[in-house]
């Protein structure tokens, strides 16, 4: 069974490289909105895959952390990355072009570490992520499956290599959540939420 949570954004950023001249050259934003989804052959104690409380609660952390955000790419030059980051409290610098695509894929390595490491309280087994789409407008999205996350021709994830500003962090529930879920830790869902 696969169920579905829904999550929107608002970031900023250019895409450089890109065939449409107006992306490329000028920093410009849009309203995303992030599917999360989740599957398993099996159901917890209440009778669910996962229940949506739980997505509430750390996956939203994670996809909450782009929004009213600027999303930098490494490879561009430090005056604009330092001028960003000067006039953006919420900034996220990231060593891929921040596309959709890239988006879905770094959303999904993001949310599949955290899955592998939650300590389950009700029941839950073998809840897995399916699938994460990223809509960049409302006519266009990427979607992105593990074959996609964890994919050596698109490129490797690297987690060391993605920075968020102590704004954003700040605003986590544990301002070292992303140390621990790039080290292993365990997160425990709570027994209610």
């Amino acid at each position: 069974m696969i169920i579905r949570k829904i999550y929107d954004f608002e970031n900023a950023h250019i895409v450089r490289f890109c065939s449409s001249k107006r992306c490329k050259e000028s920093i410009h934003g849009h309203s995303y909105r992030c599917e999360v989804l989740l599957k398993s052959d099996y159901l917890d104690a209440a009778g669910m895959v996962y229940d949506f409380g739980l997505m509430k609660q750390h996956i939203r952390m994670i996809i909450d952390s782009f929004d009213h955000t600027t999303t930098l790419y490494a490879k561009d030059s430090n005056e604009y990355k330092n001028d960003m980051k000067k006039h953006s409290k919420r900034w996220i610098e990231l060593p891929y072009n921040p596309s959709a695509e890239h988006f879905s894929r770094i959303f999904f390595v993001l949310i599949d570490k955290l899955l592998g490491q939650c300590v389950m309280q009700n029941g839950e087994k073998g809840v897995e992520l399916y699938s994460i789409i990223v809509h960049e407008t409302a006519t266009g999205y990427a979607q992105c499956f593990k074959e996609d996350a964890y994919s050596p021709k698109m490129g490797l994830i690297n987690l060391d290599e993605i920075i968020f500003s102590d704004e954003i962090k700040a605003e986590w529930s544990d301002f070292d959540f992303y140390e621990k879920l790039k080290n292993g830790f365990k997160f425990i869902n709570p027994k209610e939420c």
